[in-house]
């Protein structure tokens, strides 16, 4: 397993992302969990509103039954969005921030979050009432770091000046889902990669040293359908199986290596709770593809160089 700094803790790169966990029996998300910390995943992904709550509750029972120690694992969880009735809508309120908190730290029963990210970005957000949540929960030791979730780089820029210290930054990154380097690839161009649609996200987590996230390393579209083994993406899959062929792995394996390959050493949150294809995206922590591989792929996807 590779690993990297998140604040100041040592986190694996592949993240299981806990957000389907609910839809399991409590067994089989155990063993998933066996199976990720067995390869090296040492960070859970969850959020309150995965499961209405029940996500988190059931980690916190799963990890608990499976006895592990507590310094032996990081919790990374989201708040910031209200849902109720079939509404939704931001609220990064001071009170909320706490209130959501505290319901996390009951759920997951720990005494601790190592990380918590704001969800989404809330336009309507007081930068003063997100700081006095945060120094409030970092003081009486709820929380030991911060991050975001899908924030552009000035929306970054304006938490930080009120001097809170963001670790992270959770965005939708894949094969499929290239937004995030488009725009690099293709700077002052008349097409349509050249639009700047991820804010220079990706440029200013690697100067200030966010921890950049890949959540839906599989999806296409807005969880519109794995890519992998799809028939609408025949080129993509034809590149990604010849690849698989050479490395002795599987297509998945390939697509998850192709994340990790960039040098912002971007960690990849899962989203599967298959034993099976965990261990095929841990597997991609040993494999390093080439500058002329990763190219070809990314070209696979129908994208093309200026």
């Amino acid at each position: 397993m590779k690993y990297c700094n998140l604040g100041k803790a040592q986190s694996s790169r592949i993240v299981m992302g806990c957000m389907r966990i609910n839809n399991k029996e409590l067994l089989e998300t155990e063993k998933v969990v066996v199976e990720a910390m067995r390869s090296g995943v040492n960070t859970f992904d969850l959020a309150d509103i995965y499961g209405a709550g029940d996500c988190e509750r059931i980690f916190g029972v799963a990890i608990r039954d499976l006895g592990v120690s507590r310094e032996d694992y990081i919790i990374q969880t989201k708040c910031g969005i209200h849902k109720r009735e079939g509404k939704a809508w931001y609220d990064f309120d001071k009170e909320y921030i706490l209130s959501c908190a505290d319901a996390s730290l009951r759920r997951l029963n720990t005494e601790y979050i190592d990380v918590l990210l704001l969800h989404r970005p809330d336009t309507l957000m007081e930068m003063e009432e997100v700081y006095g949540a945060f120094d409030k929960l970092k003081s009486e030791g709820k929380v030991r770091a911060f991050g975001v979730s899908n924030f552009s780089a000035m929306q970054m820029r304006m938490l930080k000046q009120t001097g809170i210290e963001i670790v992270a930054n959770q965005v939708q990154f894949s094969l499929m889902h290239t937004a995030l380097i488009d725009a690099g690839l293709n700077v002052n161009m008349y097409k349509d990669e050249s639009a700047n649609r991820a804010g220079d996200v990706l440029e200013y987590c690697r100067m200030e040293d966010v921890r950049l996230q890949a959540w839906s390393p599989m999806q296409y579209g807005f969880f519109e359908g794995v890519f992998v083994g799809n028939d609408k993406f025949p080129k993509l899959n034809a590149e990604l199986s010849k690849l698989a062929e050479k490395y002795g792995c599987t297509p998945t394996t390939i697509a998850t290596a192709w994340i990790l390959r960039h040098p912002a050493k971007i960690q990849v949150v899962t989203g599967t709770t298959s034993c099976e294809r965990m261990q095929q995206m841990c597997d991609a922590a040993e494999i390093e593809l080439t500058k002329e591989e990763w190219y070809s792929l990314y070209l696979a996807t129908g994208k093309k160089l200026p």
